[in-house]
């Protein structure tokens, strides 16, 4: 089993790698057209700016490759972060818009009344299932723990879309799935045993949900 780490500058592509790389997986960092159709599965990381990351996909030649990959050859992919975020329709943090895959927009954390809330949302936070989403979630300890760091969150109306939420000063969509996608707010390879399972089941149980 080949996983490539897709590499756009952007994002911590080493604890992803290292996380992979514990739970048996062929692991590699490419931005190479070849060597991401060759690899069976993707994950899609990040850490950053909307704007500046989608800027990155469109320099480097990314987006046609993976486009076909997710779309076409329905590639299963994993985006962690900013890398779930791209896979939005679009984000207020920026301008551009996103790959699309998923009808999802960006919204920054609001407070509401009486509520103060410190942007960004960092720490540890409980992820609780919405779904099964192909097992991604199966054999992690409950109550689901994981980390964050994030100032926009995603916002759905598509049914079934969520796989998870969690709540900071208010209920939020934290993991969104369909078919051969999977989004993750979280950073699961800053999850410790948590983490490590997703990465497991990413890599050994999910095709699709």
């Amino acid at each position: 089993m080949t996983i490539a780490v897709v590499d756009y500058d952007t994002g911590n592509v080493g604890s992803v790698l290292n996380m992979l790389k514990k739970v048996g997986a062929q692991a590699v960092v490419s931005r190479d057209p070849q060597v991401l159709r060759d690899a069976d599965k993707l994950v899609l990381p990040g850490v950053g700016a909307f704007d500046e990351a989608m800027g990155n996909l469109h320099r480097f030649g990314l987006l046609d490759v993976l486009n076909e990959l997710v779309l076409e050859r329905r590639r299963p992919i994993l985006g962690v972060c900013l890398g779930a975020q791209l896979m939005a329709k679009s984000s207020e943090e920026g301008e551009q818009p996103g790959l699309g895959w998923l009808d999802a927009r960006l919204v920054r954390f609001r407070a509401g009344e009486g509520r103060m809330l410190r942007v960004p949302h960092m720490g540890w936070n409980v992820v609780e299932p919405q779904a099964e989403g192909g097992g991604i979630f199966h054999d992690v300890p409950r109550p689901m723990r994981f980390y964050f760091v994030h100032s926009f969150h995603m916002v759905t109306e598509e049914p079934g879309l969520e796989l998870a939420s969690s709540n900071y000063g208010y209920r939020f969509t934290s993991a969104m799935a369909r078919g051969n996608i999977l989004s993750m707010q979280f950073h699961p390879e800053k999850s410790h045993k948590y983490g490590l399972q997703v990465y497991r089941n990413f890599v050994e149980r999910f095709q699709s949900c």
